[in-house]
């Protein structure tokens, strides 16, 4: 029983730990996507919406 709840904690605890990447990691695509955006003259909203998604899946992939 108790590697069992040993084991159900630890996978809960990873899983806490991948989310953190990946919403770290969009929200820096997100900045990022916008500041390039914006000093290309393109669309802000586009650009962080793009970053944001590239940084998501980098940030999971990474961790």
């Amino acid at each position: 029983m108790r590697k069992l709840l040993a084991t159900t904690m630890l996978v809960a605890a990873a899983t806490s730990i991948s989310a953190c990447s990946t919403l770290r990691g969009a929200a820096i695509g997100g900045a990022g996507g916008a500041g390039v955006a914006a000093a290309t003259g393109g669309d802000v909203r586009k650009g962080a919406a793009v970053g944001g998604v590239g940084g998501a899946v980098v940030g999971t992939v990474v961790d």
